[in-house]
């Protein structure tokens, strides 16, 4: 029920933007109005499977009639031509429905699917994937839950969850120690703070003042292995930086904890999933 509430407004959203202010008007012109249909959603790749229930709540409502069969549930691997949901209901519905409900699919599925190549990468060192704030203006929610279907695991999902202290405040805040200082004064007991850095000397200086989390942005593994060293444990390390299927490995081998990626949600191609009608 908690999801459906978040996740509605959203579908609505997605499917106001296609129908416009007159609705489809392209099926209401050539299919007769009582016509009904058999659809099937199938996979035209192998990946993992997102977004399915925000796909299949777009049919549901246009159509609140619609019979809705789950072959397969978010989070599964779909291999090419698997059939991941039955939808019978009438034509108008179907169609209205078709583009909003196979856009976020594909989405959604494309953003778990690179989050699982990622992950695979990675899968015997200790380091997890992260992602970032770099999603979909309004899709964030679904997003970051695609990032966790396929194997990641969640950053902030805004800029009211915890401290994350970037160059730029540090810049503005006059050095390290004056931003962790008056970060700390300003959090609440619940509150973490992580900082940025670019440097090993900033790092001393943010463990010499205390802090939850680092966020080592674009170090070399060399650079990494010696900040890892260095917080032996007094916060969370996080690597950020180019990070791609070819450097994840060494990055991972340098003992970092987490290992954050925007690229899993700005830049992850869809995962083609399309809808077929029974003869």
């Amino acid at each position: 029920m908690t999801t459906r509430l978040i996740v509605e407004p959203i579908v609505r959203a997605a499917l106001l933007e296609d129908l416009g202010r007159a609705g489809d008007i392209t099926t209401e012109a050539v299919v007769p109005a009582d016509a009904a249909v058999d659809a099937v959603i199938a996979a035209r790749q192998p990946g993992v499977l997102a977004g399915l229930e925000a796909a299949l709540l777009a049919f549901e409502l246009i159509d609140p009639g619609a019979r809705i069969e789950r072959m397969r549930a978010d989070g599964d691997p779909v291999s090419r031509a698997d059939i991941v949901a039955h939808i019978s209901g009438r034509a108008w519905g179907v169609l209205g429905a078709e583009r909003t409900a196979l856009n976020l699919l594909s989405r959604m599925s494309g953003v778990a699917t690179a989050t699982r190549s990622l992950a695979d990468a990675i899968a015997t060192y200790k380091a997890k994937i992260v992602c970032t704030r770099k999603t979909t203006p309004g899709l964030r929610v679904l997003e970051k839950e695609a990032v966790r279907l396929g194997g990641g695991a969640n950053h902030r999902f805004g800029l009211d969850d915890a401290m994350l202290i970037k160059d730029n405040h540090v810049a503005l805040a006059g050095g390290v120690r004056p931003a962790l200082e008056r970060a700390r004064h300003h959090a609440g007991h619940l509150v973490k703070i992580e900082l940025e850095v670019d440097t090993l000397d900033q790092l001393a200086e943010a463990l010499e003042v205390g802090v939850d989390a680092v966020l080592l942005d674009n170090m070399t593994p060399e650079t990494l292995r010696r900040a890892v060293s260095m917080v032996n444990g007094r916060a969370v390390t996080e690597a950020s930086g180019r990070i791609t299927l070819e450097t994840a490995p060494a990055i991972a081998a340098t003992g970092v904890d987490l290992i954050s990626s925007g690229w899993i949600t700005h830049s992850a191609p869809i995962l083609d999933l399309g809808l077929d009608i029974a003869e």
